[in-house]
C-alpha cells in the first residue's frame, strides 16, 4: 500500500506502507543508531513524534517477547507500549530472523496502532532536518490529517504513571523516582544496586514520603510545562536530599535552581554522543533522546557545568558546588548500549550515604 510523508514546509515523499493503516500527525526527528528500535520505539521521551531511524535496513531481527522480570517490568522494553506516532525507514525487513525474536516489526505496531513509512531516502531526510531543524509533519495512509505540535501539551503528563507503585520493597535505600516517562532501565539500575523504588507520578507531592534521594526521570516535550515537578524538586533540594537528575531531569532540575532552557535546532537522539567531564577532559560515549537543552550560562554562582557534548557545546550535565545534586542530559542508564556512565547511579548512592 502506497503512503506518503509531508514536512510542514510543503515537502511530499511517496513510500510503502507497513504497520497500522493509518495517518497520523507529529514532530519529525531523526535517531541515528544502529541497532536496538524495540527499546527506542518504547522510550515515553519519543510521545508524539515521528521517528526517523536512519540507519538502512530495520526490522531485520524482528521484535522479542513480552516477557516480565520478578518487579512485573518487561525485561525488552523501555515501557508497556510504543510510544512513537509512526516510523520512517529506508528499508524495512519483514522475513525477520533472530533467536529472540516473536513477531515481525511490522506486526508490532499494527498491535499499538502505529504507521510505518519505507522507501525513504532517510539521508536526504536527515540533511534536510539539520538544515532546516526539526518540523511538524505527517504520515498519510488514507484519510489525510492537520499537522500538530505535540511540545503544545504537557507530554510528560501523558506518559507519567497515575498512582504510586513501589519496587523492591525492603530494599537499603528508599529512592523517589519522579516519573515524567522513564525508561524501565533507570527502575532496573536503582532495583539492582538493592533500592526500594517508589516510582510517583511527575506531579506528586513525596515530600511526606519516607525517603533518601531522588531520581528525576528523563521525558518527552517542553520542561517548562512540568511547573508542579519543578516546584516539588526545588522543595526537596531545600531540604537537603540528594537528588539525581536524567535527560528530562536535567533540564527540571536547571529550572528548579534558577536556571533557564532551550529547544535545540533539531535534537540529539542516538547511541553515540560523545561527552567531556569539563574537569578532567574525559569523553564518554552516551545514549541521548532529547530535543531541549540547559542553558548553563543561566545558572547561579553555586552552580557549575560538569558535562559538555563534545559535537556542539551544549550542556550535557550540572552539579552544585557544595551539595548533593546533580544531572545529566544523556542515559547513564542506556538501553541499548553503551554503559560507558552507568557508574553515576553509584555515585548518587555515595552521596546517598
Amino acid at each position: 500500500m502506497t503512503a506518503k510523508l509531508v514536512l510542514e514546509d510543503g515537502t511530499e515523499i511517496p513510500g510503502e506502507a507497513f504497520g497500522e493503516e493509518t495517518s497520523v500527525s507529529g514532530e519529525v526527528v531523526f535517531a541515528t543508531g544502529m541497532t536496538g528500535y524495540p527499546e527506542s520505539l518504547t522510550d515515553p521521551s519519543y510521545k508524539g513524534q515521528i521517528l526517523v531511524l536512519t540507519y538502512p535496513l530495520i526490522g531485520n531481527y524482528g521484535v522479542p517477547g513480552k516477557e516480565t522480570d520478578e518487579w512485573g517490568l518487561p525485561k525488552n522494553f523501555e515501557s508497556d507500549r510504543i510510544q512513537i506516532s509512526g516510523l520512517v525507514v529506508s528499508d524495512y525487513v519483514n522475513a525477520y530472523s533472530h533467536w529472540n525474536a516473536k513477531k515481525s516489526l511490522s506486526e508490532w505496531l499494527k498491535e499499538h496502532g502505529v504507521p510505518g513509512i519505507q522507501g525513504i531516502d532517510t539521508r536526504m531526510l536527515t540533511k534536510r532536518l539539520r538544515e532546516k531543524g526539526s518540523m511538524l509533519g505527517k504520515i498519510v495512509n488514507g484519510s489525510d490529517v492537520e499537522l500538530s505540535d505535540p511540545n503544545l501539551r504537557n507530554l510528560a503528563a501523558e506518559v507519567s504513571v497515575k498512582e504510586k507503585v513501589s519496587y523492591n520493597p525492603g530494599g537499603k535505600r528508599k529512592i523517589i523516582l519522579i516519573d515524567c516517562g522513564v525508561k524501565l532501565n533507570i527502575i532496573r539500575n536503582l532495583i539492582s544496586r538493592d533500592c526500594e523504588v517508589i516510582r510517583v507520578p511527575w506531579d506528586y507531592d513525596f515530600l511526606s514520603e519516607d525517603f533518601d534521594g531522588v531520581v528525576i526521570s528523563n521525558g518527552p516535550g517542553d520542561p517548562k510545562k512540568c511547573g508542579t515537578a519543578i516546584r516539588n524538586v526545588t522543595a526537596a533540594m531545600q531540604k537537603g536530599s540528594p537528588v539525581f537528575g536524567i535527560c528530562l531531569g536535567n533540564q527540571l532540575m536547571a529550572l528548579a535552581a534558577g536556571g533557564d532552557t532551550y529547544k535545540l535546532k533539531y535534537g540529539h537522539r542516538s547511541q553515540n554522543q560523545p561527552c567531556t567531564e569539563k574537569e578532567t577532559g574525559r569523553c564518554y560515549i552516551t545514549t541521548q533522546n532529547h530535543g531541549y537543552a540547559v542553558d548553563a550560562k543561566s545558572l547561579g554562582n553555586d552552580w557549575e557545568e560538569w558535562l559538555v557534548n563534545a559535537n556542539d557545546g551544549t550542556n550535557e550535565g550540572i552539579r552544585h558546588k557544595t551539595k548533593p545534586f546533580f544531572s545529566v542530559q544523556h542515559h547513564p542508564e542506556s538501553s541499548p548500549g553503551p554503559v560507558d556512565t552507568e557508574w553515576m547511579f553509584d555515585m548518587f548512592l555515595e552521596k546517598i550515604k
